[in-house]
């Protein structure tokens, strides 16, 4: 655990080298809108977007590749702990409304997805002994850089929902539908331990009137007001709160 830290710490302060290097060029360059006019304004995104995805990729290649060891270990792990495949590729709605398929570690037994709900509740049955470390440390989430890489998914960003309960969404909500679904998000921080409040047998209208719309507000206000300084603010906090 501790060589992960390090690594990650690493990858994180290489990261901000390069965020240091892209705000410079950025207080160069000039600013244009969609209109064309120029504008320095802090909501103006027409840098910060391109700017972000630079980020993400330089990251999560270096991470990728920084991380290999542990990645495979618990690849080996999840292979020899239980029956079944490494991953599990979850169906969620990325940028846009569009499907997307996000890589986890698998934490649950075999066909889990079609033996019980997609939230996963307090004391759930289908997680496996090793899914519940894993999923304590959000370690099954490491895959997801694969889906930073390709584009679909940002370092942050809200986090990817299942496609039943966008369904639900109001208009403003799905503005959260605007940006990358990320790994890390404010709204994550917050719930980090949404599966112990979910129990009982109306967990599922409890995470429907309670905790979506609560997660859903905090996340709005992060695309809101996105930029890449609060990313690099968030990804910290994510490092705290797992060690």
């Amino acid at each position: 655990m501790k060589s992960l830290l390090k690594i990650s710490l690493i990858i994180l302060g290489a990261a901000m080298a390069l965020f240091t290097g892209i705000r410079l060029l950025a207080a160069r360059a000039p600013r244009f809108t969609t209109n064309g006019k120029s504008s320095t304004s802090a909501k103006d995104l027409s840098f910060t977007l391109p700017a972000k995805r630079l980020f993400d990729m330089v990251v999560s290649g270096a991470a990728l590749v920084a991380l290999s060891p542990v990645l495979g270990g618990l690849a080996l792990g999840v292979k020899l702990s239980s029956p079944g495949p490494v991953f599990y590729q979850a169906t969620r709605v990325g940028r846009g409304g569009k499907l997307i398929k996000v890589y986890k570690f698998r934490s649950m037994v075999t066909g889990a997805d079609k033996t019980g709900p997609g939230v996963t509740t307090a004391g759930d049955a289908r997680v496996t002994p090793l899914g519940r470390i894993l999923r304590r440390y959000k370690l099954d989430e490491l895959p997801q850089l694969i889906n930073v890489l390709r584009g679909e998914m940002s370092l942050v960003g809200p986090r990817p929902e299942d496609p039943r309960y966008v369904a639900l969404y109001t208009p403003e909500q799905r503005l959260v539908l605007q940006v990358a679904p990320g790994i890390t998000s404010p709204a994550s921080l917050y719930y980090r331990d949404e599966e112990a409040l979910l129990h009982g047998q109306d967990w599922e209208t409890q995470y429907i009137q309670q905790i979506m719309p609560a997660k859903l507000a905090i996340d709005l206000d992060y695309v809101k007001n996105a930029n890449l300084g609060q990313d690099m603010l968030i990804i910290w906090k994510t490092f705290q709160s797992m060690w």
